[in-house]
């Protein structure tokens, strides 16, 4: 088509404002702890008000309790369970639309070793092309959108005092995964991170991670995060007493701080994951112990005069299971012990408020930092609201039954994705917002 001059003029004064009138293409939640592996998405017109019922797009049943966030991919989102009644565990997906059934595929018998956790604790995580589904027992799923099973393998077995919890990580085109385990009986199990080629399944590397802690503090039930921050790259791991960088090709150790548990106690098993911003990674040690600031820039081995800071003293701050968010600039760190939510700047440790939750339970849960808000979940499934900016409680929402509650705390994360927050309880998957 030939443009006139005057048709010409009228396209690029009106283009900007068909720019500014189109909508940005609304964010997935592909893995744990989001797009940026860190907790936060920058979908905005998020909900805050809502119940059971009401702004509810669908709800659908759950077969099972199940501590694994759903991830989400265009209309799929995906689910981990277990299925009691059966005594089976479960890998199934729905339509984000409708809240219909998609799939679904039984993939184990025996939902437990321990009455903690399931099997079913690790979470899912998607590339786009192919969706992973890993269970506590070493059992692995490669599916397509399609739900046809494209490989499977077995990990196990593990070397764990409590149910194995590491969720799969995919990124860059590989599939990484932490084994953080104690010595076992022989005396000789060892550590290791492993990555595969997510399409087959095939054995990238497999690096042997050492470790100097002692029974329980050598395993870890979190997972690795990738980092990239002035053009350095790297894989982050928490556990067995020590941070570490490591290279995302080879899985080579960059760097490595282990000084924090210098009385070598043997119960510190690790549970949040690494969270890194500004060039900063927190360590949150266990059982009310303090969290750790460190800079991701380092090589070799750190050093106490290395650390940013320390939440010692009138900084106070723990995470003893879940793993902090970060957002707008700053740490979400939240305390299962205090109840509480503290925001904290990276590199001063400045804390910036801390709010006193009104959860009756404990929290286990990782927050959720979207569209200037902090999405909390705690253990019989109330829902808390929080304002990023001042930290004032915005809604207290119950999301399940008292009746339904059972002996399974309910420890999955709040999600959001296309303008929707996802929750999970032990009986129901809330698609919270509009159609």
């Amino acid at each position: 088509m030939k443009f006139t001059l005057p048709a010409r003029l009228l396209l690029l004064l009106t283009a900007p404002l068909l720019l500014l009138t189109t909508p940005l293409l609304a964010a997935d939640w592909p893995q744990l702890r989001g797009p940026h592996f860190n907790g936060s998405t920058t979908e905005t017109n998020l909900p805050t008000n809502w119940s059971q019922t009401e702004n509810i797009a669908w709800s659908a049943d759950m077969p099972g309790p199940s501590s694994a966030t759903p991830c989400v991919w265009g209309d799929h989102v995906f689910v981990s369970s277990t299925d009691p009644a059966n005594d089976t565990l479960i890998a199934m997906a729905f339509d984000r639309n409708t809240g219909k059934l998609r799939w679904r595929h039984t993939v184990g018998q025996g939902i437990r070793k321990d009455s903690r956790s399931t099997f079913s604790a690790p979470s899912p995580a998607t590339d786009g092309k192919v969706v992973i589904f890993f269970y506590g027992n070493g059992k692995m799923f490669a599916y397509d959108f399609a739900g046809h099973q494209q490989w499977t393998k077995n990990v196990g077995p593990f070397a764990f005092g409590w149910t194995f919890s590491s969720s799969p990580l995919l990124h860059g085109g590989k599939l990484y995964l932490q084994i953080l385990q104690n010595r076992g009986d022989s005396g000789n199990v060892k550590s290791y991170l492993l990555a595969l080629d997510p399409n087959t399944g095939r054995q990238l590397w497999k690096h042997v991670r050492p470790s100097q802690a002692v029974g329980e503090s050598l395993e870890a039930f979190n997972t690795p995060m990738p980092y990239e921050h002035n053009g350095r790259k790297q894989l982050l791991v928490n556990g067995g007493d020590a941070v570490t960088g490591h290279d995302l090709e080879s899985g080579k150790e960059l760097w490595r701080w282990e000084t924090w548990n210098h009385e070598k106690i043997g119960h510190w098993r690790l549970v949040p994951s690494p969270v890194a911003g500004e060039g900063v990674v927190l360590l949150c040690a266990p059982k009310k112990n303090p969290v750790y600031a460190l800079p991701t820039n380092k090589s070799g081995t750190l050093t106490d005069k290395d650390l940013y800071w320390v939440s010692a003293g009138e900084r106070n701050i723990t995470s003893d299971v879940s793993t902090p968010a970060f957002y707008d600039g700053d740490f979400f760190i939240l305390s299962k012990s205090r109840r509480a939510l503290s925001r904290v700047a990276p590199k001063t440790g400045e804390i910036k408020w801390t709010t006193q939750l009104k959860s009756r339970r404990a929290l286990e849960a990782s927050p959720l930092a979207a569209d200037g808000k902090i999405y909390l979940l705690d253990f019989d499934g109330v829902a808390t609201v929080v304002n990023a900016a001042d930290g004032k409680i915005i809604n207290v929402i119950p999301m399940e039954d008292k009746e339904n509650l059972g002996s399974d705390f309910i420890r999955s994360s709040i999600i959001a994705a296309h303008g929707q927050l996802f929750i999970r309880t032990n009986t129901k998957l809330y698609c919270v917002g509009k159609r």
